[in-house]
């Protein structure tokens, strides 16, 4: 490839970075594999004539969705192994993408665990449709199915998607609200505190890897939360900090033990109770928390 071309092929990609980082993401839940992906695009991309493309934005993406469909399906292999829950990788996002309430929703927390109820194909097919606005003639070309089965697939994942998540969208300033309350009461170790932002049905999810201390199955009830959480901070040997900030589009927490990062919790709001409180301590799903700038993405 010459010069210009190379060139070229590297301008298109750079244009649309972010847009792929985040297609890849949404497919994988891990910032880590997406990179990887993001490597792999580039790596085939570099060999086109991005000249001759019609649409580099559909062909990249086309790409992008292929790798990560292949990742999609030995990331399932290491999930199984995996010691306890398992939450997707947190990231550390530019405070605007919380005011793109599309876009903040389509990366929370909350919904990327309902996606990995989906199977790979359906996942891409969803994260293709719903967040992006993909036509289905381009998902068709970049899942290797007909347009008629893409419709099929599109239609399934969305009935099935929309059962599981929140029934209405709540805004950053509610989010906010709540959990400052919820930081309050885990500072200052106040279990009725605590109780008093958890809907009683709420459900936390901790993710430590085999490496940190984790509940290895979800906790469901106010009461039994409050109990594990509150307990956990009293047993911890060292001081406690936790501040806000905005994770995966959306408002969270960052917890700090002696200054160094112990994790990061994430929350699911209905009705002004916290109905999913998703803590991860997993070091390696937190190095991008601890040292990167927040990411815009898109």
């Amino acid at each position: 490839m010459s010069d210009h071309a190379t060139s070229a092929a590297t301008e298109a990609f750079v244009a649309y970075r972010n847009l792929l980082f985040t297609v890849a993401y949404e497919m994988l839940g891990s910032a880590a594999d997406a990179e990887d992906v993001l490597q792999e695009t580039w790596l085939r991309w570099v060999k086109v004539d991005a000249e001759q493309v019609r649409d580099q934005r559909a062909y990249l993406v086309r790409i992008t969705t292929r790798q990560s469909l292949n990742r999609l399906r030995t990331m399932r292999r290491r999930k199984e192994a995996y010691v306890g829950s398992w939450l997707p990788e947190p990231l550390l996002t530019a405070p605007d993408v919380a005011e793109d309430v599309e876009l903040a929703e389509s990366v929370s927390m909350a919904l990327m665990l309902v996606l990995e109820t989906l199977s790979p194909t359906e996942r891409a097919v969803f994260v293709l449709r719903e967040a992006f606005d993909v036509g289905y003639d381009e998902i068709a070309a970049a899942v290797g199915k007909s347009l008629a089965a893409v419709r099929q697939i599109a239609h399934r994942a969305r009935r099935h998607v929309d059962a599981r998540r929140p029934r209405e969208v709540v805004s950053p300033s509610e989010t906010r609200a709540v959990l400052e309350s919820c930081r309050r009461a885990l500072e200052a170790g106040d279990p009725q505190g605590l109780l008093d932002v958890l809907a009683p049905r709420v459900v936390l999810i901790g993710d430590g890897g085999g490496v940190k201390h984790a509940a290895l199955r979800p906790v469901i009830g106010a009461e039994k939360v409050v109990r594990m959480v509150i307990g956990g901070l009293g047993r911890a040997e060292g001081t406690f900090t936790i501040a806000p900030t905005v994770v995966n589009g959306n408002p969270a927490l960052v917890v700090h033990l002696d200054g160094e990062i112990d994790g990061v919790m994430a929350v699911r709001v209905e009705d002004a109770r916290i109905t999913g409180l998703y803590y991860v301590r997993n070091p390696e799903k937190l190095t991008r928390v601890e040292s990167e700038t927040p990411l815009t993405l898109r």
